[in-house]
């Protein structure tokens, strides 16, 4: 009955050993969750490096066998024009851009008329 006694007592000690190390040990529920939670963060930045990597692809493929590209990129960042275009640049007048639109005498609005009819 005695040896009963202990060997029944080194059991709850040995779940108790077994259940600290699950809980606060090296490898513990909460390390190999903080581990997975840094693995799905870290996939996500691979995914979006991978879209930049292929983009970036495209477009050194892109440059090294197409013109067009070449072509747009001298346009749109060298402003080069070929031989025998005319460069057209309009420009705003930068009072007109901040200034409301203005109304026709005819079509004012129903806020106007309401404000200029007496009651």
């Amino acid at each position: 009955m005695r040896a009963l006694r202990w060997v029944l007592l080194g059991l709850v000690l040995l779940l108790g050993w077994l259940q600290y190390r699950l809980w606060f040990g090296i490898g513990s529920v909460g390390e190999v969750a903080t581990l997975e939670a840094q693995v799905e963060h870290q996939r996500r930045e691979n995914g979006g490096l991978r879209e930049r990597n292929a983009a970036l692809a495209a477009e050194v493929r892109d440059l090294k066998e197409g013109v067009a590209a070449v072509e747009e990129r001298a346009r749109s960042e060298l402003g080069m024009i070929k031989p025998g275009e005319v460069f057209y640049r309009v420009v705003e007048d930068p009072a007109q851009r901040n200034a409301p639109a203005a109304v026709p005498d005819g079509a004012a609005s129903s806020e106007e008329k309401d404000a200029r009819e007496p009651d």
